[in-house]
């Protein structure tokens, strides 16, 4: 199973469609918020399932805060971050809320810098900003996520060139 993980597009979109082209076998795209008015175009450009979260940027938008799904046999919770980082609580208190949510992965953003950290316990990924990145080459980036047959995830950290 594969899927593309995306963050903070902020309404510009030009880079994610790219990064879905690059890769026709996706059967998932994730969006950790901060979408824009986008959601019901992102939901139209394909058959598989979208997972989006709002973010702190998404005001009028109808989606859920946290969304926790399976996928390819791991239990994924999804959440913008703000909530969590802004508070002092770092990586983490977005830790506990994947051990609350008995997640194996916990995706966030909001950072807008992609990070990939195993706890031990949960996996903690930002696939960064697809539109306005702030690491220091200030390059777009997401994540392809693959999970095998056997259980065991791969997580590809991609820069949009």
């Amino acid at each position: 199973m594969k899927a593309l993980v995306f963050s903070d597009s902020h309404g510009r979109l030009e880079n994610l469609m790219r990064a879905v082209d690059r890769h026709p076998d996706y059967q998932a795209i994730f969006h950790l918020g901060d979408v824009g008015n986008d959601e019901p175009y992102l939901r139209s450009i394909t058959p598989y399932p979208v997972y989006i979260v709002r973010g702190n940027c998404d005001y009028a938008m109808n989606l859920k805060e946290s969304l926790t799904v399976e996928f390819g046999g791991k239990r994924i919770a999804m959440c913008h971050g703000h909530r969590y980082l802004n508070y002092g609580g770092g990586t983490d208190s977005l830790r506990y809320f994947g051990l609350q949510q008995q997640a194996d992965i916990v995706m966030f953003g909001h950072t807008h810098v992609p990070l990939l950290e195993d706890t031990g316990d949960v996996i903690l990924l930002n696939p960064g900003s697809i539109s306005k990145p702030r690491q220091s080459n200030k390059i777009p980036t997401y994540t392809v996520m693959e999970i095998g047959e056997d259980g065991k995830v791969k997580f590809q950290m991609r820069e949009m060139n």
